[in-house]
């Protein structure tokens, strides 16, 4: 992906995160780096399924892929890939802390190399920055941190730019004709979380959800990737106006079916934060995770937890086994609180 040359300016190359709510997250570095050098030029390394994610940032220039399995060092690809960026960038930030997501940036010889210390990565950035946690306390603020000078950046004092992604109409509407999605308002579900199931509301939990809001004239979307088809049916099966997309649409459709969407339900996940970055009303459920650490990017959220004793723990699987942070936060409440959004009432129940 490319975009036609801006104005005069640096060149700047950033290393992307791994995961989608990052990817999202890190939109608030990009529009950073433009307000402080207008007329930059922003290129983005970055996982290929994460491009169609990148095409709806108006801030990135250039986006280029970089194919690695899971848990692979990738030596050639990366490789490959600087080979192809030498002499085209004045300096690289590099957001993961790995010492592989630094080899790109150092083997194409860009000259600054900016990013936090960690896994030995000295030799490989030259603008190397210290990690205060208790300053840079959310992830986002780590990603911006690092496009501002030290001084700024260690206050921890800065503004933070809201992702904003766009918006493809002329595709929302192939998607409603070719997914049969009517025009009753509508109501999004992901039930899915790629960390673990202890950010996991219960599927029962969602399907009672569904029920009662089909019964009050909503729409019900539930969105997610291959791996959440079968929650999908869980929520959807056999539900009138209730339609179980995951696995059914891309990284980008999701984008323009969440703009759709008048609120929704869903886990601290990936897609949480792409229903915030295009304005959609977010329910966001918290469960092992923190929303002072990973919180929706939005001025329209309403953070739902329990806030027990035993969360956040910040585990993939409950350590206690029982998982109440969730389980006890019942379908009820999410009801009331979607119900309480001001609003034109659903026209009719069909």
């Amino acid at each position: 992906m490319a975009r036609p040359e801006a104005a005069e300016g640096p060149r700047i190359l950033v290393v992307g995160p791994s995961w989608v709510g990052d990817m999202v997250m890190a939109q608030s570095l990009f529009m950073t780096l433009k307000a402080r050098h207008p007329g930059c030029r922003i290129g983005v390394v970055a996982p290929p399924w994460s491009l169609p994610i990148l095409e709806r940032m108006a801030e990135v220039d250039e986006a280029h892929g970089l194919e690695v399995g899971h848990g692979q060092f990738g030596w050639g690809a990366r490789r490959a890939l600087a080979a192809r960026l030498k002499g085209r960038y004045d300096q690289a930030i590099v957001l993961p802390r790995s010492l592989k997501s630094a080899l790109v940036p150092f083997l194409a010889r860009i000259p600054r190399r900016t990013g936090f210390t960690g896994e030995q990565r000295y030799g490989l950035l030259n603008d190397r920055r210290r990690l205060d946690k208790a300053v840079l306390d959310q992830t986002v603020k780590r990603f911006v941190a690092l496009g501002l000078p030290t001084e700024a950046a260690a206050a921890g004092d800065f503004p933070i730019p809201r992702p904003r992604l766009a918006v493809d109409a002329d595709n929302l509407v192939e998607l409603r004709l070719a997914q049969g999605l009517s025009s009753r308002p509508a109501i999004g579900m992901m039930p899915g979380a790629e960390y673990g199931p202890a950010k996991q509301w219960p599927l029962e939990h969602f399907r009672t959800l569904a029920e009662a809001l089909v019964a009050r004239g909503f729409e019900v979307r539930v969105l997610g990737g291959p791996k959440d088809v079968e929650a999908g049916e869980a929520i959807a099966a056999g539900l009138d106006h209730a339609h179980n997309l995951c696995g059914k649409t891309r990284l980008a459709d999701a984008v323009d079916l969440l703009a759709d969407c008048r609120q929704v339900v869903t886990n601290d996940s990936g897609l949480m934060h792409v229903a915030a970055a295009v304005g959609t009303r977010v329910h966001a459920l918290y469960g092992s995770s923190s929303p002072a650490y990973t919180p929706p990017l939005t001025g329209s959220a309403e953070i739902h937890t329990l806030s027990l004793d035993c969360s956040p723990c910040f585990q993939r699987t409950c350590p206690l086994g029982h998982t109440h942070c969730l389980t006890r936060m019942a379908p009820e409440r999410l009801l009331e609180a979607l119900l309480a959004e001001p609003g034109p009432a659903p026209s009719r129940v069909d």
